[in-house]
C-alpha cells in the first residue's frame, strides 16, 4: 500500500509538471504574433549580416547587407553610413562589431525561412529568395523568441534542482527584466540568444562538476565556446566554473595518495576542455582574422575599453540605464544570491556545496559588472534597460528562487510577492513607454516615468494595445520624444 501511494504521488507530481509545461508552451506559441518580425537597429543588422552573407554569398563582405538596409531607410541612425559604409578594416572589408554565434543559433530557423520563401515563390508569390525578404526576417525573430523561452525553461530547471522553486520564479524574471523586451519587441538583438547560451552553460557546469569527467569537461568547453561566440563579454562567465575546477583540483590532489598521478589526471582534463573550446571556437577565430586581420575584435572596439572599470557604479545605479534603477527586480535577485552564500548551514555537506556555487555565481556577476564598467559606451544609449546583463537570466532566476526558498513566514512571502509584482509592472510600464515613445530613451526621469507607469500606461492601455497589434511599425521608432 505504501509503495502504491508513493507511486501515485510521483505520478501526480510528474503529471502536474508536464501539464504546467505544456500549458506554458501553449501560451508561448499563442504569444508568437506579438513578436516583432523586423530589423532596424545597427546591432541587429550586424548580427544578421553574418548569417545572410555566409548563407548566400559565402563570404564575410557585408557591404551589400548594410547597403540593403540603408537604401530602405531602415539603418539611418546617426553614424551608420559613416561607420559601416565608409570605413574599412585592415583587410579592406566593412566593419562588423558583432559575433558569429547568433548566426549559428539562427541558422536552422533561417533554413526554414529559405524553404518557405522558395515554396512561396514556386506557388506564384512575388516574395524574393534573397535572404532579406520577410520569411527570412521572421525566421530570425521567431528563433530568438524560442531561445528566450528555452532560456527561461532551462533556468527554472536549474533553479528547481539546486535551490527549489518552480515555474513562477522564471516567469517573474522573464516579465520583470529586459529579456521580455528582447523577446518580443527587439528579437533581432543578441540578448535572447545570450540568455539561452548562458543558461545551457550553467546547466552543463552544474552537471559536470559532480564528477568532472573528461566527457563532461569536453561538453563544458564546447558550450563555453558557443557562449563566447554569441557575446564576447559572456566569456568572462567562465571564471565561475574555472575557479570551481581549480578549487576541486587542488582539494583532490592534496587528498590523493599519489599526488603526481592525480595532478596529471587533472591536467589532462583541463587540456581536453581547452582543446575542445579552441576547436568549437574556430568559426569566430576565422571571422576575426578575415575581418580584422588578427585574432581579436576590431580596434574600434578595443579602444573603447578602460580596464580600470571606472563606470562600475554607474552601471548599477545611474539613471542612464543603471541596472538596478531600470530593473529593480534584479536587486531582489542579488539578495537571493548573497543568501546562498551566507545563510546556508556550514555543517551540511550540501550546504557547503550550495554556498560554493552561490559564491561562484556572485563572482560571475561581479565579472560582468567589471567588464561592462570598463566599456566607455557602457550606457548602451538607445537600448532598453541595461541590456548587457540579460545573459545572466539563469543567475537571476537562481537568486530569486533561493530567496523565495529562504522566505519561511507567510507575511514575508506576501511582501516578497508584492515587491516582485511592483517590479514586474515597473518593467512592463517602462517597456510600453519606451516602445511607444512616451519617455526619454537615454535616461530615466523618475517622477515622469513613475507617473507614466502607474497612471498613463493603465489609462492608455487599450489604445496602446491596438497600436501594437495594428501599427507595429510605430513602436520603437528611432525618434526621441
Amino acid at each position: 500500500m505504501e509503495t502504491t501511494r508513493r507511486l501515485r504521488l510521483l505520478n501526480d507530481t510528474l503529471t502536474s509538471r508536464t501539464g504546467v509545461g505544456l500549458l506554458l508552451i501553449l501560451v508561448f506559441v499563442l504569444s508568437l504574433p506579438a513578436v516583432t518580425t523586423r530589423l532596424y537597429a545597427a546591432d541587429e543588422i550586424e548580427y544578421f549580416a553574418f548569417l545572410r552573407s555566409l548563407w548566400f554569398d559565402q563570404d564575410l563582405s557585408f557591404e551589400n547587407e548594410y547597403q540593403y538596409f540603408y537604401d530602405r531607410g531602415i539603418a539611418h541612425a546617426f553614424g551608420f553610413h559613416e561607420t559601416f559604409l565608409e570605413l574599412r578594416t585592415e583587410t579592406g572589408l566593412r566593419y562588423n562589431f558583432g559575433t558569429i554565434g547568433c548566426a549559428i543559433l539562427w541558422a536552422p530557423a533561417y533554413a526554414v525561412g529559405d524553404v518557405a520563401a522558395r515554396t512561396m515563390q514556386w506557388f506564384g508569390s512575388d516574395v524574393e529568395v534573397d535572404g532579406f525578404s520577410q520569411p527570412y526576417l521572421s525566421a530570425v525573430a521567431y528563433a530568438s523568441a524560442v531561445y528566450a523561452f528555452l532560456a527561461i525553461a532551462i533556468s527554472v530547471a536549474v533553479a528547481r534542482r539546486l535551490v527549489g522553486g518552480g515555474v513562477a520564479t522564471g516567469l517573474v524574471i522573464w516579465t520583470g527584466t529586459p529579456l521580455l523586451f528582447y523577446t518580443y519587441v527587439a528579437p533581432g538583438m543578441a540578448h535572447a540568444c545570450s540568455a539561452f547560451a548562458v543558461a545551457v552553460f550553467v546547466m552543463v557546469w552544474l552537471r559536470v562538476r559532480r564528477s568532472w569527467s573528461l566527457q563532461g569537461i569536453a561538453a563544458l568547453g564546447a558550450v563555453t565556446a558557443l557562449m563566447a561566440m554569441v557575446r564576447e563579454q559572456d566569456l568572462l562567465l567562465a571564471v565561475g566554473p574555472l575557479t570551481d575546477f581549480i578549487w576541486t583540483t587542488v582539494t583532490k590532489v592534496r587528498a590523493s595518495g599519489d599526488r603526481i598521478r592525480a595532478a596529471q589526471h587533472w591536467f589532462t582534463a583541463a587540456s581536453v576542455g581547452s582543446c575542445v573550446f579552441a576547436f568549437v571556437y574556430i568559426p569566430q577565430a576565422m571571422s576575426y582574422i578575415v575581418l580584422n586581420g588578427r585574432l581579436s575584435p576590431a580596434d574600434v572596439v578595443t579602444r573603447k575599453m578602460n580596464w580600470l572599470a571606472p563606470h562600475a557604479l554607474q552601471v548599477l545605479f545611474s539613471l542612464e540605464h543603471g541596472l538596478f534603477v531600470w530593473t529593480p527586480l534584479l536587486l531582489i535577485a542579488v539578495g537571493g544570491l548573497l543568501g546562498m552564500v551566507w545563510s546556508v548551514r556550514a555543517g551540511s555537506a550540501d550546504g557547503v556545496d550550495t554556498r560554493r556555487i552561490g559564491l561562484l555565481l556572485c563572482l560571475m556577476v561581479v565579472g560582468q559588472i567589471y567588464i561592462t564598467g570598463s566599456v566607455d559606451t557602457w550606457t548602451s544609449a538607445g537600448a532598453f534597460g541595461q541590456r548587457r546583463f540579460v545573459g545572466l537570466t539563469v543567475v537571476w532566476t537562481l537568486g530569486l528562487a533561493a530567496l523565495f526558498g529562504a522566505t519561511r513566514t507567510a507575511i514575508r512571502r506576501r511582501l516578497l510577492w508584492g515587491a516582485c509584482a511592483f517590479c514586474m509592472w515597473w518593467n512592463l510600464g517602462l517597456m510600453v513607454q519606451y516602445g511607444a515613445g512616451m519617455m526619454d530613451r537615454q535616461r530615466l526621469e523618475v517622477v515622469r516615468n513613475t507617473r507614466g507607469t502607474f497612471i498613463e500606461v493603465p489609462r492608455r492601455l487599450p489604445e496602446i494595445a491596438y497600436r501594437y497589434v495594428f501599427d507595429r511599425q510605430s513602436f520603437y521608432a528611432p525618434t526621441t520624444p
